[in-house]
Formats: C-alpha cells, structure tokens, sequence
C-alpha cells in the first residue's frame, strides 16, 4: 500500500525510550509501537489498513475510535478505511451475549474467552457499557472486570458506550467487528447491555446468540414472555456452583422443555441448555462445543452463508434510513421550522402527525 508505515520498527524494551509514565520494568509491552505511529499524527486511510492487517492493536483502537465519531470528516476516512480491509473481514465466528443484569457476563465471557485463547484462538470482545440518560457518560468497566483476558496477547477488549441506542448495539459496532475480523480475531463476542433492550439488533449482527440465565431468580417465565428465549441457539445457566448446583441442574430442564414450544428456527437447529460455572470452569468448554457444532451444521446447510447475506442488507437498509435521518435533520428549512412546530405539539395546537407531515413536505 502507498504510504504504508513500517510495523516492525518499535524497539524493544528496556532498550527504546517511551514517553509513558510507567517503568520499563514494570509495563507488559513486548513491543513499544510510539516510534512507528506517533500519536499526535493523522493516519490515512493506507495507514489506517496496514496497521489493522498487522494486528497492531493501538491502530485497531484509533480506527474504532474513528467508525465512533460523528465528525463527517472522520465519516468518510472512516469508510475509506473500511473498504480497504473489508475483503479480509468476514472469516470469524461472531457470537452476541446477552443476560439480565448480575447474570456474570462479564465473568463468563472472560472464562470462556480464556478457554478460547488455550485453544489457540485470537478473540476480541466487543463489550457495550450503559450510558447515563442524564450526564451521557460511561464507566467502561468490562475491561476491568476481565483484567485476566484483557492481559493475554491473543485477546483484544474494547469497551464503548452505549450511547442513546437500545442495548448499545449501533452501526459503529458492526463497523468495529469488522475491523477486528481484518485484524486476525478469529471470534468475536458482543456483550449487550441487558436483556429486554436491544437482542434483536445483536441477534442480526451475530451468527450465534447466547443467553445467559441464573437459576431461581425468576427468569423462567419472564424469558418466554420477553421473547428472547425464541432468539437463543443456546441457554446457559450461570453460577452453576456450590449450593446453587442443584437449582442450575433443574432450571436447565425447565428451559429445555419450554424451548421445545417453540416452533423450528430456519437454520434447523435444535437449541441447547447448558450449566456453567464461571468460578470453577466446570461447563465453559461445553458451551463452545455447542457453537461448534452449530456452525458445522448450518454451514453444511448453507444457512450460514445465507444469513450473513441477509444480515449485510439488513444493515444496508439500515444504513440508508440513518443516511436520510441524518439529512432531514440537516436540512436548514427544517432546522428553522422545527421548534415552533415542537412547541406546537407540546401545546396540543397541532398533532404529531400533522407537524412531521409538514417537516417532511419541505
């Protein structure tokens, strides 16, 4: 590529100079990457490419962190760049992981994500953390609830914030998959949020859907009710340890009776019910058999590859309907326009049908 910088020139430590307020005995760097790609400087989008296709993860992060942004310039570079990695995406096995709040997602996927990586594997996690309706900020702390994963070379964590979107699963996540596919991660997990948010956004964008449930907590029910339970290709019940073994033991029965209610998915597979321990690692391999064997048999079918077909245009669709969102808005009639006609509706004077009919005829 034009431009391309050279990956391989970082110095080693202790010998390179680096600028970060840590020791040189006491940081995990292998490899120190300031002299190859000083901060301060603007990629382009050559630059951008070369360094995801070399597993540079400081590269990988600057480009997520521009799919994120909603500058226009950062738009168009950060579609630039897309194009040019997008022939090597599309290689890994993509799985959504969802669970009522305190079901140990975090734990859970730091466990399995281990047994990955022991497996020879490259994983990224794509973890979404709620953001505040009143200040909009996030704490960010899945990385630090998985400080064991975040620690291995294989592995790659990156936490974002929701945002105003249900379950935080937005165009910029599907962006980020697909630059840690051209990375070289070969499984890629997104953790929602929560249950009853957004899994129908996760569940277009994953291959496999994952949920996680607790035994006695009253989940039973309110999982079919939700409708969740119709979107899993595997439940597995969480903290299956100590005293709570037992209760994991039958609530895994009940889930596996009340899935059998449920009519044929399309890709012909039959979910499964598993327990897990996240403590003891007792049931985390299984789980990953499970997805295994799920891959084999729709990729032998052929629904594999006609999902992911089905997924790209749904995100095309998507796309184009925030493209003219983002236009309307744009607009400077509309702008001028807009908030009489919302003062209006909040008076009762015109009816919200009335005013978007006149917004949108201008």
């Amino acid at each position: 590529m034009v431009g391309a910088p050279n990956l391989r020139a970082g110095r080693r430590y202790p010998n390179g100079k680096c600028n970060r307020l840590v020791p040189a005995a006491s940081c995990r760097r292998r490899v120190c990457w300031q002299n190859s790609f000083p901060l301060a400087k603007r990629f382009s989008a050559d630059e951008y490419a070369a360094g995801i296709l070399a597993g540079n993860r400081m590269v990988l992060s600057r480009a997520i962190t521009l799919v994120e942004s909603t500058l226009p310039s950062d738009q168009r570079l950060a579609q630039q760049v897309l194009d040019q990695v997008l022939p090597h995406a599309g290689r890994s096995v993509r799985v959504g992981i969802t669970g009522v709040p305190g079901v140990g997602k975090s734990t859970f996927i730091e466990a399995l994500g281990l047994e990955l990586l022991r497996q020879g594997k490259r994983l990224a996690v794509l973890a979404v953390d709620p953001t505040s309706q009143r200040s909009g900020g996030s704490i960010l702390g899945d990385k630090t609830r998985m400080n064991q994963l975040a620690a291995q070379e294989q592995a790659y964590i990156r936490p974002s914030p929701a945002g105003r979107s249900l379950g935080g699963v937005t165009r910029s996540t599907r962006e980020a998959m697909i630059l840690c596919e051209a990375a070289g991660h070969d499984v890629i997990f997104i953790e929602t949020v929560g249950v009853g948010q957004s899994e129908t956004a996760v569940h277009g964008m994953v291959d496999f859907f994952l949920l996680l449930m607790l035994a006695g907590a009253g989940d039973e029910l309110q999982g079919i009710k939700k409708g969740i339970m119709e979107m899993a290709d595997a439940v597995t019940i969480t903290k299956a340890d100590g005293q709570n073994e037992i209760a994991a033991k039958l609530a895994r029965r009940e889930y596996q009776n009340a899935l059998h209610l449920f009519p044929l998915a399309p890709s012909g597979w039959n979910p499964k019910v598993t327990v897990s321990s996240a403590l003891t690692g007792r049931g985390v391999p299984e789980v990953w058999q499970v997805v295994e064997q799920y891959v084999q048999q729709t990729q032998q079918s052929g629904y594999f590859q006609r999902r992911r077909q089905e997924q790209n245009l749904h995100w095309l669709y998507e796309a184009i309907r925030q493209g003219l969102e983002e236009q309307f808005y744009a607009k400077a009639n509309v702008q001028a326009q807009l908030p009489a006609l919302r003062q209006q509706v909040i008076e009762g004077s015109k009816s919200a049908f009335g005013a978007a009919a006149e917004l949108l005829s201008l």
